[in-house]
């Protein structure tokens, strides 16, 4: 089974033990013809920090807050760690920040955090979560993932073997045990560099979506409000040109979705890895980006490339703003594609359930370009041909945002660049 459908059963038992019922359910009690239930509420809710003024809310150890950045002033301590991928091991002096608390006025079950760093020669962060429980207790931090933008000296990881009475690790997705929900949380950034060295990372923007969600089989379908008529041109590539491409970074073919999809935003803002950044890609192998993408979206630890953080991540290298969060409904969707901004989303479904895609899947990302004049999802979707020139496709709108609500709870990558401003956020912030 794929993490991401495993992830999403979770929450499912979650909220199943939590006395939650799937809408259409009939209640517990006899009698009486049960009502029909409202409408299960998707509470999600996003924070981040990524200006001076946001830093200087945290509690910054070691480290000094100037233009739009943390870095490395003067450490408080040291620690060993030697890298089992790369071989390289060493002394690194730390220095850390600290969030606020964030309320989120429900107890959440599931929290991904996301950021944008620069990490020059052999530097890099840590960033973990924590939360406060609806029984009231301080969980442990959960280590959400170790990253620097290059692989050489430090093989860029999620953490396996995060599990307790108050939740887990799913790689990079925090989930809640059964009555154990986060309604505050925190987030807690480690930058590290080598011993005695003067080089710092730059940790430009840090945050977390933290979300409660009803169980599969509950949505209903939006409407088409804006963006009807609107495309966004954004570059067309194929996954499927990749296959057996690098096994050391998953071998391309259906693994790369992930990047293939970044790559494509990536490009659409008018950056990317330059010739001499790909330089080591077979010459033969066409789209060389995507390669370079895969190979530094890759989690070591996952064995794969799709890390959601790692890609957005991986975005923030060429100076691109990029976060993840879940949206409530392709309403939400529609402002940013009447904004210009396209968005990558994951999902699964069977085959034969969203018109317009010939397959199934159990997991893949996909980039939403816009939609037409009736409001029909377009799509460029990285498996749907064996070519560039055939990736855009058309979909069902009901039956394209059910899959990606109950599969991924609405998962979205934001990528845009610095001058693109986001939509103005709902009551409860997303973004």
């Amino acid at each position: 089974m794929d993490r991401r459908q495993a992830i999403r059963l979770a929450l499912v038992a979650s909220a199943s033990s939590a006395g939650v019922l799937p809408a259409g359910s009939a209640s517990a009690g006899g009698g009486k013809k049960p009502t029909p239930p409202p409408v299960a509420a998707r509470d999600i809710r996003y924070r981040r920090w990524s200006t001076d003024a946001d830093f200087t809310t945290g509690t910054a150890t070691g480290l000094a807050i100037s233009a739009g950045a943390l870095t490395i002033a003067a450490p408080v301590g040291q620690r060993s760690h030697a890298d089992p991928v790369t071989g390289s091991s060493g002394l690194y002096d730390y220095a850390t920040w600290t969030s606020p608390e964030v309320a989120l006025g429900f107890a959440a079950t599931e929290a991904i955090a996301s950021w944008t760093a620069v990490t020059p020669g052999g530097t890099w962060i840590e960033v973990e979560l924590r939360g406060i429980t609806e029984l009231g207790n301080t969980t442990a931090w959960y280590n959400l993932g170790r990253w620097a933008a290059d692989d050489t000296v430090i093989a860029r990881t999620s953490v396996p073997a995060q599990a307790d009475l108050d939740g887990r690790v799913s790689i990079d997705t925090f989930v809640a045990a059964a009555g154990h929900g986060w309604v505050r949380w925190q987030l807690r950034v480690t930058l590290l560099r080598p011993a005695g060295g003067g080089l710092t990372p730059q940790v430009r923007s840090v945050g977390a979506v933290a979300s409660r969600l009803p169980a599969p089989g509950s949505v209903t379908p939006s409407a088409p409000q804006l963006a009807q008529g609107v495309t966004i041109d954004v570059p067309k590539y194929s996954q499927s040109i990749h296959e057996g491409e690098y096994p050391q970074w998953n071998g391309g073919g259906e693994a790369w979705c992930s990047p293939t999809s970044t790559s494509m935003v990536v490009a659409y803002w008018g950056t990317g890895p330059t010739f001499a950044d790909y330089a080591w890609v077979d010459p033969s192998y066409a789209d060389p980006w995507v390669d370079h993408a895969a190979r530094h979206t890759y989690d070591s630890n996952y064995a794969g490339t799709g890390n959601w953080p790692f890609n957005t991540a991986y975005a923030g290298r060429f100076g691109l703003d990029g976060f993840v969060t879940r949206l409530r409904s392709l309403t939400e969707a529609e402002r940013f594609i009447a904004a210009g901004i396209p968005l990558v989303f994951s999902l699964s479904f069977k085959k034969g359930k969203v018109p317009g895609l010939d397959y199934g899947t159990n997991g893949h990302l996909l980039v939403l370009v816009g939609f037409t004049a009736t409001g029909q999802p377009v799509l460029n979707d990285p498996a749907a041909a064996a070519s560039d020139a055939d990736v855009r496709k058309t979909v069902g709108r009901a039956e394209f945002e059910t899959a990606w609500l109950d599969s991924s709870g609405g998962l979205a990558y934001v990528i845009h660049s610095a001058a693109a401003a986001l939509p103005t956020a709902p009551a409860q912030p997303n973004w």
